[in-house]
């Protein structure tokens, strides 16, 4: 399933590694735009970053992830027009789902009459995870190791508090052990596994 990926969920290290890790072990095919690129090369200047190695690394890896959308959308009202390009990228790419932490800045009403859905990071990570608990586990334990070698030294939960993914970390706490993954929800925007229907 593609999955357009937006500015704000790109930005945040953890988040991100977390998510590309998940993509790379074929959970969802990552989408994105040269404009989505360059508002997070955007926030990192503004926050003093440099975000330019990490967008080639990520084109490099991904190179079918960019979409660029076809023209502009008339008559979809959105709170913020500046993110109309984020509906657009989407529906050039055929991606049903937008991950993102600004949910308010996609109405749900309004995606749905164009075949979208927004949904937040945390509920879309802790969605796969209950699909197939393993890589994403194993995404979460490779940032985690990454943390730990730059000199980070919080543990998995700090970590996810400051990713912001209360729902991944209490789905992860629950299933510890636990054997089987739990149902998913009728409107999750997740599908089976390849070769599971």
């Amino acid at each position: 399933m593609k999955a357009v990926l937006d500015a704000c969920v790109l930005f945040p290290t953890v988040l991100r590694e977390i998510l590309i890790d998940t993509a790379a072990a074929d959970l969802f095919q990552p989408v994105w735009s040269s404009r989505i690129l360059d508002e997070w090369r955007r926030a990192a200047i503004r926050q003093g970053l440099e975000a330019g190695a990490e967008i080639a690394l990520l084109q490099s890896r991904f190179p079918q992830a960019l979409a660029e959308p076809g023209g502009r959308m008339f008559g979809l009202d959105l709170p913020d027009p500046a993110d109309l390009h984020v509906v657009e990228t989407a529906l050039a790419a055929g991606a049903k789902v937008i991950v993102t932490a600004n949910l308010r800045d996609f109405p749900r009403g309004t995606l749905g009459a164009v075949g979208l859905r927004a949904i937040h990071p945390d509920e879309y990570l802790r969605d796969l995870y209950l699909r197939a608990p393993e890589p994403v586990s194993a995404a979460v334990e490779a940032t985690e190791v990454r943390a730990r070698a730059a000199g980070g030294q919080m543990g998995r939960k700090e970590l996810m508090r400051r990713a912001r993914l209360p729902r991944l970390a209490k789905a992860m706490a629950r299933l510890d052990g636990a054997g089987d993954a739990a149902p998913l929800s009728q409107d999750s925007p997740i599908v089976p596994p390849r070769g599971q229907n």
